[in-house]
């Protein structure tokens, strides 16, 4: 059990994606660290109850009860999240209330390794395009670094992780230390050719960057990809990235590392003298118990959401309107991806075609617009793009009624058409006005406020998904493929399950809460590392880019801590 009385070299709030990779940098790094999460222990393997379940033996097919589901309707927004297989690894929205002005679907895990266990695992780095767009076109702040700057990191990071995809020498994407991609299947090839056919802009498909050992490597315990496609459940075989699986266990093979569950992060202690923090306020979450514990340097990591109300609630003489908040921008430019704007459509021919596997991974089309010259689009900034594949499947698979004797008989045998769907995901500027607030009024479990969202899609949004429709449809169509159906169910932020933008970096602390290296401008012994610190959001999944700056602000940590010794 972890200590009151040690003075902790670290202290990591959260154990997700950023928590363990700033965990790992720590503890490799010879720094006594103490990881706080606040739900329940998950050990890997062994507490992955669902990992080898066939869908038969799920009743109901899976299905959950109505009652069942009132617990988790915010969570059932995202669509897959609710599962007998893996409704374990998602919270239960009764226990843990948010307030929406507008609609926020804020989908959460808690327990040891966060959404870690659950994520898309799609990796992507992000480019100069990205960095300087802010810049270039006069919106919000500038990002504080460049591309050649954390371009050392994301090579770290994905040797560590493992990342399977294709070099394509796109300065827009760049590549990055790849295992063997996966394979497209026969109508995604054809669709590649036909898009090389039909355009000179730049446009292209290739298979999706994914967090799947494909490759030979050593990855200290995990072995390869073994096409389940069950990743959501937990991965036995640590086919894909988890910080269960991965960055958690190499900090413990340090003999650094400790990990207290259970822990409702309440607030961060402040020391007006020496201008630093000095520890951590916690809430038992079982027994409602009260503990400090110190450290010389903080790591949030909670998610962009989490984090940010942790700095809101840490109040004190000197920060009164919350930790690191001297700009007023703390809780506000939330971003996340706009998405669900594309089309599907029938792939005429290989009907003596079919696949083995259940490969996790789809295709991807990269960022075609506003790339300058005949890409730019005069009525929205920035730009998307699509991810999807095609599959084959029979409608009576669909139909008990019609699922036996003969015409079962005929749906084993004889699978349906070849289907292709293509889902665009967009930027979304950062807007001030989207933001997150406490409110003190109505508490949750433990007497801390909660959550509220008032954030939504504007103006740039729904004229990028104009376009991002009709491009899939014209592409589709282009191809020669039939029945090509629109798509476009813009939902509402936190959809996408980007959420980030809360506290961004900068240069200016007028401006923006972070600097360069993810310290508070203020507080320089807080770091904080999730999603919150994204000053624009690109149009790739943020995840490697969070992994990338995790992973250098730790080692910056350390070695401020080591001249300071």
């Amino acid at each position: 059990m972890a200590n009151p009385n040690e003075m902790y070299d670290a202290i990591v709030v959260g154990s997700g994606i950023s928590g363990g990779w700033a965990a790992k940098e720590l503890c490799e790094n010879g720094l006594k660290t103490l990881v706080l999460e606040r739900g329940r222990m998950v050990e890997h393997i062994k507490d992955y109850h669902t990992m080898n379940t066939d869908p038969w033996e799920f009743e109901f097919r899976g299905k959950l009860s109505r009652e069942e589901l009132q617990k988790q309707e915010k969570q059932a927004r995202a669509g897959f999240t609710v599962h007998e297989a893996h409704r374990h690894f998602f919270v239960n929205d009764t226990l843990h209330p948010y307030n929406e002005e507008k609609r926020f679907d804020w989908i959460r895990g808690y327990h040891l390794g966060g959404r870690s266990l659950v994520w898309g695992r799609q990796s992507y780095r992000m480019s100069d395009l990205d960095f300087e767009a802010n810049k270039k076109e006069g919106i919000a702040v500038d990002w504080p670094i460049r591309y050649s700057e954390i371009a050392p990191w994301y090579d770290k990071v994905e040797e560590f992780i493992g990342v399977s995809g294709e070099i394509l020498g796109l300065p827009h994407l760049p590549d990055g230390k790849f295992g063997p991609p996966m394979e497209l299947n026969c109508a995604e090839t054809d669709l590649k050719f036909k898009l090389s056919e039909n355009y000179d802009d730049g446009r292209l498909l290739t298979i999706g960057r994914a967090a799947h050992i494909t490759g030979d490597g050593s990855y200290f315990g995990r072995s390869k990809c073994q096409y389940r496609d069950r990743c959501m459940r937990g991965c036995p075989y640590g086919g894909y990235f988890s910080s269960n699986s991965s960055t958690l266990p190499a900090a413990e093979r340090t003999g650094n590392l400790e990990i207290r569950p259970h822990s409702v992060v309440s607030s961060i202690n402040y020391d007006e003298k020496s201008g630093k923090a000095t520890g951590v306020n916690v809430i038992d979450a079982e027994t409602n118990e009260k503990f400090t514990y110190k450290a010389k340097v903080i790591f949030l990591c909670a998610s962009a959401i989490a984090s940010a109300s942790i700095l809101l609630q840490s109040k004190s003489e000197r920060f009164k309107e919350g930790m690191g908040n001297d700009s007023g921008e703390l809780g506000h430019n939330i971003m996340d991806h706009h998405f669900k704007a594309g089309a599907r459509a029938t792939v005429p021919g290989f009907e003596d075609k079919y696949y083995s596997g259940r490969r996790p991974n789809g295709i991807y089309i990269p960022r075609f617009r506003n790339l300058g010259g005949k890409t730019d689009r005069p009525n929205f900034k920035r730009g998307y793009g699509y991810q999807g594949g095609a599959s084959r499947s029979h409608y009576e698979e669909m139909v008990a009624e019609l699922a036996y004797g003969e015409n079962l008989k005929q749906a084993i045998l004889k699978p349906g058409d070849w289907q292709f769907m293509l889902i665009g995901f967009g930027e979304c500027l950062p807007y001030h006005s989207n933001k997150m607030t406490l409110n003190y009024e109505k508490l949750d479990n433990w007497g801390l406020p909660t959550v509220t969202f008032d954030a939504e899609w504007k103006q740039n949004e729904y004229e990028m998904r104009k376009d991002m429709v009709k491009q899939a449809e014209e592409m589709l169509a282009n191809a020669g493929y039939t029945n090509i159906e629109p798509i476009d169910e813009p939902g509402a932020p936190g959809l996408g399950m980007h959420e980030m933008g809360t506290a961004r970096m900068g240069d200016d602390p007028k401006t923006s809460v972070l600097n360069k290296h993810n310290q508070l401008h203020a507080v320089p012994n807080v770091y904080v590392t999730d999603g919150s610190f994204m000053t624009s959001s690109g149009c790739v999944s943020p995840s490697l880019t969070y992994m990338a700056f995790s992973a250098r602000a730790a080692n910056h940590a350390a070695r401020q801590i080591k001249e300071q010794a």
